[in-house]
């Protein structure tokens, strides 16, 4: 038996994975004309227009609205639907800190409903379960690429008058049953940051088919001020932010999103090829996907099976990584509400506000064991790169390191 390189063994892989991304001459043609142009601001220019039409025809919604990050993405959203501060907005417990932020710029409440075990996705049965008179909307989480029952989820937010907003910001062209994550909702939220399937370094777009909605969030995301017909009047309707994206964002995300689905079919394929590779290797877990779903795979997400192995899943993935695999052990590692920003209410000053705002009207706490599937998946889970491009030999050598320690371990404990 080959011993691990963790144990002085040779790596199974001696070159670093490739990081381009496809990022080229289509996206500098486009920057070219914005320089020539001198246009740089969004007002006045074309790109990020075009790129805005173009996304919400790639979606087959009404409108899309560009802004300058993910998370500004979600806080359009929340700006459109305009909740009253104290009110509560469910979310779940794994993702980058800019689902929570724009909740809390709000002065609203996060609560967190738990994951189902195996998709990663809301529980619904949980998500009921969290519902109070204060819950005005709810922000379901793609994670990884994989779009989970949004079918019960939005009827349960229609059957209680919410808002349903979709954090699809690692999901681009993630399917289910043949409709496109963040077109359940009457929001999807997506990030455009480097390491996303689509990227211009930073950005980030809202879409939605209401009418009224995109109306207030177009507006939200420009300070509301309103710009009909020509440069229009300094009315500054309400209080809202200056997300605009610039030209040259707009740019790149617009040769970006011409080249969208195939780069989502490209990892999308390398994400099955590595899954296909790892099915019969011994306590390897690929990540389970409903036969009725698509991939996208932005990270690709794994579990062991540790009675099989004898080892944990952190020792696993450092395993791994000594291969020349690059993985990562439990993702955040621990659930957005352990964080200070939320155990600790560490917001505005000292005052702990909104936490403290009167009128939400009780106290929330955030503790460990709150989600226990949520606590189980960030001590069990391992992620891997995938890019659009890797090459089948790069997902070999994947497939090969991972199972060299897999069998390795498992040979160990026999």
């Amino acid at each position: 038996m080959p011993q691990l390189a963790i144990d002085g063994g040779d790596r199974t892989r001696l070159t670093p994975f490739p990081e381009r991304r496809e990022i080229g001459k289509e996206e500098l043609r486009e920057l070219v004309d914005v320089i020539w142009s001198q246009r740089l601001n969004r007002v006045g220019g074309d790109k990020v227009e075009a790129f805005e039409r173009g996304f919400a025809e790639l979606y087959g919604t009404r409108h899309a609205i560009a802004s300058t990050s993910g998370t500004a993405s979600i806080h359009v959203a929340l700006g459109a639907i305009n909740p009253d501060p104290g009110s509560e907005i469910i979310t779940t417990g794994i993702s980058d800190i800019g689902t929570i932020i724009p909740i809390l710029y709000q002065n609203c409440i996060p609560i967190f409903a738990d994951l189902e075990p195996h998709t990663y996705s809301m529980d619904p049965d949980d998500l009921e379960r969290k519902i109070t008179r204060k819950t005005k909307a709810v922000i379901a989480i793609h994670l990884f690429g994989l779009v989970g029952n949004m079918e019960e989820i939005r009827q349960i937010c229609d059957d209680h008058h919410l808002y349903l907003i979709e954090d699809a910001c690692q999901a681009h062209l993630a399917e289910r049953k043949g409709k496109l994550a963040g077109t359940f909702g009457h929001f999807g939220c997506f990030s455009l940051q480097q390491s996303k399937q689509i990227t211009c370094g930073d950005g980030g777009i809202t879409i939605t088919s209401d009418d009224k909605l995109a109306s207030r969030a177009r507006l939200f995301a420009d300070k509301a001020w309103p710009r009909e017909g020509g440069w229009g009047e300094r009315g500054y309707l309400f209080l809202a932010m200056n997300y605009r994206m610039t030209e040259l964002q707009g740019a790149v995300a617009l040769a970006q999103l011409r080249k969208a689905r195939r780069i989502v079919s490209r990892r999308r394929a390398l994400g099955m090829r590595l899954s296909r590779l790892l099915r019969k290797v011994p306590g390897v877990n690929p990540p389970e996907i409903p036969g009725d779903c698509k991939h996208s795979f932005w990270l690709y997400p794994m579990t062991i099976d540790q009675d099989v192995l004898g080892v944990g899943p952190e020792q696993f993935a450092k395993a791994i990584s000594a291969e020349g695999i690059p993985a990562s052990f439990g993702y955040i590692r621990q659930p957005l509400y352990m964080f200070p920003i939320l155990r600790e209410k560490r917001t505005y000053g000292t005052s702990h506000c909104p936490f403290e705002c009167p009128l939400h009207g009780r106290d929330v706490e955030y503790r460990e064991g709150m989600c226990p599937n949520t606590e189980k998946i960030l001590r069990s889970i391992i992620t891997l790169p995938i890019r659009e491009c890797f090459t089948e030999n790069d997902i070999g050598d994947m497939a090969r390191g991972i199972t060299k320690v897999a069998e390795y371990y498992a040979g160990r404990k026999t």
